[in-house]
């Protein structure tokens, strides 16, 4: 039996910025001092299965292990120990490929188990962080729903998606396609400081404006909400998301699980020094005195009259805007095509 052994096939961190370049991911400043190291693996499945209330979808596909963006707060930092690497450094820098994503998708498709339903990209890691546009494993998988019309929902920081305008069109024509384009600060030296890897903000919105003349379904997501340190640039934020051609906007309250405390807290001392015992001080006040909340339908909000605010806020500005006004992606009929057998000729 074939061993699933990952490979180490690279560490080009110079190369790896010529790609940023080439695709207008709009990162340009020198990458941090940890050399990127990047492992391919042969995965036995793609397709994961979720059972959160706090989420809306059933089923994602994750085709990279850790993610270059390297924002502090990503509460998917912790899975990285199921590799045996560290949440901090290493799930920022030691990626891991599923280079064999599409293939499996494909077969998933095929068994008569698949029902259609909406796969988000990505539940966990950024499926357009710049890795893909050497792999292209995103565009591939949308390859295949595309082939069989199933639905899809995006979600990303990465302006590299505007690489698959041609495809998400097509999605959004003859099956369900929306993306959900993140971006929670309107400072672009303040998103940096958190989130030095992700697309400058002013990229988001340009991507997210191309999305909607695409006719893509198109919305923001403010996320993370992190209390004294960005919660009143959510105005500005819906606005410009609005400008762009979004219809659907919502919020989610800072997470902080497990090894995400010590790197956000770290980077955030670091980054923001003057702001640090504010912003704990006030996540503490929204958890009921603690730093994370795990319990699921709690995890994404808060509690008490500042957390009330902050969402009396959005609600007030998103109906203004008029957005939240669409059918949900999720409840729609499914326009999944399941795929032809092959006759043998023998």
């Amino acid at each position: 039996m074939l061993r699933r052994v990952p490979r180490v096939v690279a560490n080009p961190p110079l190369r790896f910025q010529a790609l940023q370049r080439e695709v207008g991911d709009g990162v340009d400043e020198a990458p941090a001092l940890a050399a990127l190291e990047v492992t391919e693996e042969q995965a036995r499945s793609i397709l994961s299965e979720n059972d959160s209330p706090d989420v809306g979808f059933r089923w994602s596909v994750n085709p990279y292990r850790g993610c270059y963006h390297a924002c502090a707060y990503c509460y998917a930092r912790p899975t990285h120990a199921y590799l045996g690497l560290g949440s901090g450094t290493d799930f920022d820098r030691k990626i891991v490929v599923k280079v064999n994503a599409p293939e499996l998708l494909a077969e998933a498709f095929a068994k008569p188990s698949w029902q259609g339903e909406l796969i988000a990209f990505s539940g966990n890691t950024d499926c357009y962080q710049p890795l893909e546009a050497k792999y292209r494993l995103t565009r591939r998988l949308l390859e295949v729903c595309a082939a069989h019309q199933n639905p899809v929902g995006v979600i990303t920081k990465g302006a590299m998606i505007t690489r698959d305008l041609d495809l998400l069109g097509v999605l959004a024509r003859k099956a369900h396609c929306r993306v959900t384009i993140s971006a929670a600060f309107r400072d672009e030296t303040m998103a940096r400081s958190i989130e030095p890897g992700a697309s400058p903000i002013g990229k988001r919105f340009e991507a997210m404006k191309a999305l909607a003349e695409a006719g893509v379904e198109v919305g923001i997501s403010l996320a993370p909400v992190i209390p004294g340190l960005n919660d009143d640039h959510l105005p500005e934020l819906l606005e410009r998301a609005k400008e762009a051609g979004a219809s659907f906007a919502f919020i989610t309250l800072l997470r902080l699980p497990l090894e995400v405390l010590p790197v956000f807290s770290e980077r955030l001392r670091e980054a923001q020094p003057l702001r640090a015992q504010k912003v704990e001080n006030a996540i503490r006040q929204m958890r009921l005195g603690k730093m994370n909340e795990s319990a699921p339908g709690e995890r994404m909000r808060g509690h008490g009259a500042r957390w009330q605010a902050i969402e009396q806020l959005f609600r007030l500005h998103v109906k203004r805007l008029g957005l939240n006004e669409g059918e949900a992606l999720r409840e729609r009929p499914t326009t999944f095509e399941r795929p032809k057998r092959q006759l043998s000729l023998f």
